[in-house]
Order: C-alpha cells, then structure tokens, then sequence
C-alpha cells in the first residue's frame, strides 16, 4: 500500500504483512489522516542541530520525534505529517525541485510514486546499506527495503489488512466476527437490520479503495497460487483472466448487500476513523495501523484485527501482510548525519518498539522485545504460520498499476467504470511497466 500501500499506507501498498501492510502500503499502503504542521525549532533547516522530516505517520511519529531529541540534547526536529495522497504527490516535486526535507517516508518496494524503487532508480535516496541494522532485515523485508542490490528503506514494522472490529460495539449488537463468507454477508445483513452498518469505508481518499479489495484477494488469488506474482511477471497470467475477478465481485456484493454506512466516496480517512470508534459502524476493513487512531478517537476502545474471510473454508483464509512504510535518507540532505543518526534511532529496539507501539504493528527486526497487543493476536498467528501474502502492488512493476487500479475503483463505486474495464485496464499498465 503502499497504502496500501498506503498511508501508514499502502499497500498502502501495505503492507502488508503484513510483512503486511504498509499498506497495500501502504500502505500502505501505505496511510494516515489529514495532515498537518509541527515546528520542532524556529529558523532553517541547514543547521547542525535541526533535522527536517515528513511523514505520513501520523499519530505515531510524534512520540518518535519526542523520544529522538529527548535522545539527542540540543536537537530539534522540525517535521510535517499528511495523508498519503497528499504526501505522494508533494514528496516527488520537492525532490526533483531540491526541497525535499532530509527524512522522508518512504513505501517498501515498488507500488507507488514514494516507494522504494520509483525514488532510488533517480538517485533520490542515499545509499543505507551501510548502516548497522541494514544486514539484520529478514530477506522477505530487505527485498522491498533495497533497489539494485542496496537498502534504501529503514523499514521498521510489519503491518496487515483486515477488518477491525469495535469491540464494545459489537458487544451491544450482539454479533461476532465471522469466518467465513457466508457468515460475512449475514453479519452484514444482521448489522444492517440493528442500524449500525458493519464497516466504515472512506473511498473518499482513493488510497482506502484497495484495502477491501486487498483483503479479498488475498485468499481468492493466492489461495490457490502461492506464485500468482511470479507467473503475472512471467507473463503467464493476468488480472482479467484471473481470480482478481472474483475478489472484485466479491467486494461489490458487499457493497450492496450493506457491509458499509451510506455514501462511502463522501467519506474519507477520517470521518472512516470516527464512525468505527465511536461505534456508528461495528468495525472499519483496514491496515492495523488504524488501530493506534481509532484509540485516539475513542481512548476507552478496544479494537480487535481479524481476518476478512472470502471463502467457507476458514483453514484457506489468508491476509496481506507485509513491510509497512519506513524511512529514507535525502540524497541531497542538508544535514546527513542527523538524518542518519535519526533513522538509526528509529531501526533501534527504542525507536522500532516504540513505532510500532504506536501504530499498532509488529517490529521489522527480531529481539526487540516487543510485546505485541493482544488486538494483533491473530495477524501474529497467520504471520507466524506462513498464511500471509504481500501487499500486491509491492510486487508490480511500476505505480501506474496501482494508480489505475484506485482510480478506477472510486470511478466503479460511481457508476462510472466495470470490473472488467478496470482490469483490463491494469493489465495494459502493467504490460507497459513490464
């Protein structure tokens, strides 16, 4: 995601993940909500003890910066967080323009305009290979962190998509997480007829659109074919003519058999945020680092991630899961020592523990001691037993795949576009990314 992934996403590119994600980091996804402006000191950026940093964040990287220059006496870290639509758009016009802040997020892999790859094949990020932690990345993370052989990525969590549940919510309905697809649209209906719809959907921001989608395809795709990525790269296979098919019907039969509030491209991110914590829906479909969010909405909260079925088999069910968004160095740094010394902070059992404690999310690195939240208990148990798939577009071939994709989903959700269009569609992208 990178949204997924995503803002926190994508996958939003998701990651996954879980990895997951980040985040889709986007992860995705790779995501956050709306943005805003934090100063950490007056006066510019050149000076060697102020470090200048965006995000995508949100809700988490405070605490980070906190701890950083609690750390680092002296140093001040003047920093900016936004949504992930926004960042994508802005990071790559302040690097090309030589504006960019010395620290910037970055999505794993190579799903959207600030992933991995899209900004170190320009020469845009500085080499971390040599950087402590760089080695210690487990080769499922380090193969998204690296472009040309080279880590790029400080990449410091592992995230996943799924359906996050509302816990005092779902007690008054009375209802419980289902397992299968079956039990899914009648939870739904079940929902529906109470008055609370089951998730909230925000395909306002176009990010959010794939992260249903994403969970859906995790099962109906790769259930079946673990080298679905490999055979598409191979040119054996297509988007059209696959069971993306199915996970994209599948998501509009939950679209109208109710699984959502009203008028899901009216909302967006946040407005998604508020109706799941203060239990207006049962729940929200999104990367676990929604979690830390919905608590800050609603601090009395208990929010559960659960994987989103689509087929009556539960023993098939897999998640997204995958590297979660991280952060690279500015090639052209005004201060690269600090920007180093601060991604080191955050690739540090300190810096990684609290990150993630934040978001919700698992580390990228073993022995940290983290102890993970019980509302991950189940995302750690598909981890743990190999039941996870990458966020998709960590694996295609350039971001205009997935640019297609969350246009033409918001366009699908509007009457204005078919599955079939939009599939075929994504297959010419990424014919021509190939």
């Amino acid at each position: 995601m990178n949204t997924w992934r995503f803002p926190e996403g994508d996958i939003m590119k998701a990651q996954q993940l879980p990895v997951l994600i980040a985040t889709l980091t986007s992860v995705a996804v790779l995501a956050a909500c709306s943005g805003g402006t934090k100063a950490g000191s007056e006066g510019g950026s050149g000076g060697s003890k102020t470090l200048t940093l965006a995000s995508v964040d949100q809700g988490s990287v405070e605490d980070v910066v906190k701890a950083f220059e609690k750390a680092n006496p002296g140093v001040k870290v003047r920093y900016t967080t936004s949504g992930a639509d926004q960042y994508q758009q802005q990071i790559r016009t302040q690097l090309s323009s030589g504006t960019a802040p010395d620290v910037m997020s970055v999505w794993p892999g190579n799903g959207n305009p600030a992933a991995t790859h899209v900004l170190a094949e320009p020469g845009y990020l500085r080499d971390l290979s040599d950087q402590p932690w760089a080695a210690k990345m487990p080769d499922a993370i380090k193969s998204v962190a690296q472009y040309d052989g080279k880590t790029y990525n400080a990449i410091f969590g592992q995230n996943g998509i799924g359906a996050v549940y509302n816990e005092q919510a779902m007690t008054k309905a009375g209802l419980t997480p289902p397992e299968t697809w079956t039990d899914l649209l009648a939870f739904c209906r079940a929902a529906k007829a109470k008055g609370t719809p089951a998730f909230a959907l925000g395909n306002q921001d176009n990010w959010v659109t794939q992260l249903v989608l994403y969970a859906l395809v995790a099962t109906t795709v790769y259930g079946d074919d673990r080298d679905f990525d490999q055979k598409m790269q191979a040119g054996q296979a297509t988007f059209a003519k696959s069971p993306w098919t199915t996970a994209l019907d599948k998501y509009l039969t939950m679209e109208k058999t109710g699984c959502f509030q009203k008028n899901p491209l009216g909302t967006n991110y946040e407005a998604s945020q508020q109706l799941a914590a203060t239990g207006r829906t049962l729940g929200i479909v999104q990367g676990n680092w929604v979690i830390a969010l919905l608590k800050g909405k609603n601090p009395k909260g208990t929010f559960t991630l659960k994987a989103l079925p689509a087929t009556d088999t539960p023993s098939e069910t897999l998640v997204p899961a995958a590297a979660g968004a991280g952060y690279g160095v500015n090639a052209k740094a005004k201060n690269e020592e600090l920007a180093l010394k601060f991604v080191n902070f955050v690739m540090s059992p300190e810096g990684m523990n609290l990150f993630v404690g934040k978001q919700g999310g698992l580390p990228s690195l073993p022995d940290t001691g983290f102890k993970a939240d019980p509302s991950l208990a189940e995302l750690s148990t598909f981890i743990g037993s190999d039941r996870t798939v990458p966020f998709m577009d960590q694996l295609w071939p350039d971001a205009k795949v997935q640019q297609t994709m969350l246009s033409g989903l918001q366009e699908i959700f509007s009457g204005q576009s078919t599955p079939k269009r939009l599939l075929d569609e994504m297959d010419a992208d990424y014919r021509a990314g190939s």
